[in-house]
């Protein structure tokens, strides 16, 4: 087995874990000292989100300082952990470093790997054989509830594909989006008149057969080698962009952007779609 490199102790880091302590201590400060790992879960998301927008905006400098406030929300819930008497986190690097080194048996082990995909579903088997997995009830159980909708469709049909339950070609999935939206439709049909809000049995069979529209479109996406989570986001900022576009122009014509035709917006937004493309 291919030994790992050992590396000096980053001074840095451990700068950074004493600042942590001081926060916490006596003198510390008030706000810090009170925190709790519950109420730093709250704050890692949003840091992990902002640093998902500098690594979109490709700017190096962003994602060092985002990888920053990430880092420093992993190494505070920790020392929190560290004081309740439970792990540290060089109990967490080695925890994880045997846990990559036994996921990756082609690399640490004799066994080989040609492709991703073979690394995939290797990674998935070990996975699966491992203690907190073995005691999950299914096979979807290892896909956490808390995780964003779209990212656990994918995830959630990704499981089940691997069990053997899935369509055969993309044609198939997309053959499926129509049904779906033919069943959406025929609900929307049944809304007494444009504008009213149906009642709530109405309301909650349109929110499932548009549930099952997005359902089917994300197993799209995994056929066609994408993920619905970043294809969503691209798609959204470049409307973000066209719409300020949009904007702009007005706001230079001295008009506000609700005071404007529909038709004229539609022009504006022709003109946004050859400028920002």
């Amino acid at each position: 087995m291919e030994s790992l490199p050992v590396e000096p102790d980053i001074k840095e880091i451990s700068t950074l874990i004493r600042l942590i302590e001081q926060l916490r201590g006596e003198n510390g400060c008030p706000w810090d000292r009170k925190q709790t790992p519950r109420t730093l879960a709250v704050y890692l998301i949003e840091e992990v989100y902002e640093l998902v927008d500098a690594i979109e905006s490709k700017s190096p400098e962003d994602v060092c300082e985002e990888l920053g406030d990430v880092l420093f929300q992993i190494l505070f819930i920790a020392h929190l952990y560290q004081k309740a008497g439970h792990f540290d986190i060089q109990d967490v690097a080695r925890r994880n470093t045997a846990k990559m080194i036994r996921r990756h048996p082609h690399v640490f082990g004799h066994e080989t790997a040609s492709t991703s995909e073979e690394v995939r579903q290797r990674w998935h088997t070990i996975k699966m054989t491992e203690k907190s997995h073995i005691e999950n009830a299914g096979l979807l159980d290892s896909v956490p509830s808390g995780l964003p909708a779209l990212i656990r469709a994918y995830r959630i049909s990704e499981h089940a594909a691997r069990a053997g339950f899935d369509w055969k070609t993309i044609s198939g999935v997309m053959e499926k989006v129509e049904e779906e939206w033919a069943e959406f439709k025929s609900e929307v049909d049944k809304i007494p008149q444009i504008g009213l809000q149906p009642d709530s049995a109405d309301r909650e069979k349109l929110s499932m057969e548009f549930g099952d529209v997005l359902f089917t479109l994300v197993n799209v996406a995994r056929f066609a080698k994408l993920h619905p989570e970043t294809s969503l986001a691209d798609s959204t900022r470049k409307f973000e962009k066209r719409f300020k576009h949009m904007e702009q122009t007005l706001t230079q014509n001295g008009q506000q952007i609700d005071a404007v035709s529909y038709a004229d917006l539609n022009n504006l937004w022709e003109k946004a779609k050859q400028a920002k493309g």
